[in-house]
């Protein structure tokens, strides 16, 4: 049996009606969940993972795609755990379409933000240069998952984050009216005001962002 019939195996002998339910409540009912809690799900998980190492890291692109679009989230859950992992310090410079199709691909923000932060992120720190190019992309893109990875991808670069590419996705973005633009610009901005507080509370203050995105941004400085 190989890894993801095994996988799927003891996820659906884990399978709990009343929890899916709840879960599908608060995901807006966008997906179908086993309803199978993190702990429970992580821990089946890395017990196959250790199990079937060897194919998974010499195939892990097409068994977390084929995961990913499986109909139950927690398999989606899986997907991206093993290409985050896998790909770290492995990337290709074609993995750009890649990363575009993962995030426009089940789009949802628990899904988006993870993929933005540690995937498009992970990538644009391996080949820098073609930062600007990916993120005018994205950033020009009519999908609006899209636009919100180019505002969250440095999430996770603290000292190295490129304030000045981050201002300008804010400016590209800061008149929408969709929530989930907002609070990315809110929380890039609060994020990167760890590091820089005076820097982040200064354009605050001269730029017209939408309140949401204020207030985010400012939560942490001005307590």
């Amino acid at each position: 049996m190989n890894f993801i019939q095994e996988l799927e195996t003891e996820l659906f002998r884990h399978k709990n009606t009343e929890n899916a339910a709840k879960m599908e409540a608060y995901m807006k009912h966008n997906f179908s969940f086993l309803g199978i809690k993190t702990e429970t799900r992580r821990a089946v998980f890395q017990d196959l993972w250790k199990k079937h190492q060897s194919e998974i890291q010499s195939n892990f692109r097409e068994i977390s795609w084929e995961l990913f679009n499986k109909k139950e989230r927690e398999f989606q859950y899986c997907g991206m755990e093993i290409l985050i992992k896998e790909i770290k310090k492995k990337y290709l410079k074609e993995d750009a379409k890649l990363i575009e199709q993962w995030i426009i691909t089940n789009s949802w923000w628990d899904s988006v933000d993870v993929l933005a932060k540690y995937l498009l992120g992970g990538y644009l720190l391996q080949f820098p240069d073609k930062t600007l190019k990916v993120i005018e992309r994205f950033s020009n893109s009519e999908n609006m998952w899209l636009n919100r990875s180019a505002i969250l991808f440095q999430l996770s670069y603290k000292q190295k984050t490129n304030f000045e590419l981050l201002k300008s996705e804010c400016e590209k973005h800061k008149y929408s009216n969709e929530f989930f633009i907002q609070k990315a610009i809110g929380w890039s901005l609060r994020d990167y005001g760890r590091f820089n507080p005076n820097a982040v509370k200064s354009y605050v203050e001269n730029t017209n962002l939408k309140p949401l995105s204020k207030k985010e941004a400012l939560r942490n400085i001005l307590k």
